[in-house]
């Protein structure tokens, strides 16, 4: 028999195994966790736009916030055009190492490939004090994926 222990490192194995090698910057477990609370945030502030379709249309139309990408996507042909979007319009972009794990903080039921977070609600009041703490949230995860980027240049 196999024990909890050892079937969650087999896990994480097989998860490691399915990043594509063009998933850099990862995003570690704690930079991971604290990402995926502030899309999970931006998704009930109606302020999270969803798949490769929609972040390239709002990349485009020089919308700014923050794209977290799943580093598991096959095939990878998918996604490569979006880093290079983010870097010409300079929006900061993340990977992930799940798309299960990004599809539930965006609390929708589909895998997704691609997230992008904006730093303004469409549409829709919010309260003020929410406002303030997600602002927080989000500019701190987006100063550590800045600094985090800034080592690959």
């Amino acid at each position: 028999m196999v024990s909890d222990g050892e079937a969650e490192v087999r896990k994480e194995r097989r998860r490691a195994l399915a990043i594509s090698p063009i998933a850099k910057p990862l995003a570690g477990k704690k930079l991971c966790k604290r990402t995926l609370k502030v899309i999970r945030r931006a998704s009930e502030m109606k302020q999270l736009k969803r798949g490769v379709k929609e972040v390239v249309k709002f990349v485009r139309r020089g919308k700014k916030g923050l794209c977290v990408i799943a580093g598991d996507i096959s095939p990878i042909d998918v996604i490569t055009h979006v880093p290079v979007l983010c870097e010409e319009s300079d929006v900061p972009y993340i990977y992930v190492p799940s798309k299960e794990d990004l599809a539930s903080a965006s609390v929708t039921r589909r895998p997704t490939c691609c997230v992008l977070i904006l730093t303004e609600p469409q549409k829709g009041e919010v309260k003020e004090e929410d406002k303030l703490k997600f602002k927080e949230d989000f500019d701190d995860v987006v100063k550590e994926v800045r600094s985090l980027t800034s080592s690959f240049y």
